[in-house]
């Protein structure tokens, strides 16, 4: 014969326990999910934008012309030592959170979402010839961003770096 008796309190206070440790357990991942998503989001937007100013300054006229001559763009004749470390004039613009430049500035303006710094430098081993751009995307606005090698960067930051040689036009 079959009994027809339910579960005991015991039995359901146990079971609610192990629901509720899984559903704890779930909403964690959950808003690890979450957060991980926001993170190579940001990466995202900043290495597009950092992809897309490397795009511009590569495309900047630095070669011979016909006769030998070198020739540059007048863009390319300074070099600022720490451009990629402070908002330097000149070498620093603002994009809004969809992607639009709000200008070059030092300071961000309303509606800023990342800063992107740029250098241009020559290279020490051949500096008539040859350049190193270094572009960084960060969201830190106003803060001395170091730029050693030797760490990984932020979540929230894009470095990009390229070597461009002199070719004739």
């Amino acid at each position: 014969m079959l009994s027809a008796r339910g579960f005991s309190l015991l039995e359901v206070l146990i079971a609610t326990t192990i629901v509720a440790v899984a559903l704890t357990a779930l909403a964690e991942l959950f808003s690890l999910a979450i957060n991980a998503n926001r993170a190579a989001k940001t990466l995202t937007i900043a290495t597009v934008l950092a992809v897309e100013k490397m795009e511009q300054l590569r495309s900047l006229t630095w070669g011979f012309d016909a006769s030998g001559v070198p020739v540059a763009d007048p863009r390319l004749a300074t070099f600022p030592f720490d451009a990629l470390r402070r908002n330097t004039s000149g070498f620093c613009d603002f994009v809004g959170a969809n992607g639009q430049s709000l200008g070059e500035a030092t300071t961000p303006p309303a509606g800023a979402i990342y800063v992107r710094r740029w250098s241009i430098e020559p290279l020490p081993s051949d500096p008539a010839n040859a350049l190193v751009f270094q572009v960084l995307v960060t969201q830190r606005f106003n803060q001395s961003v170091d730029v050693a090698a030797n760490r990984p960067p932020p979540a929230d930051e894009a470095r990009l770096v390229s070597v461009r040689a002199r070719q004739a036009m």
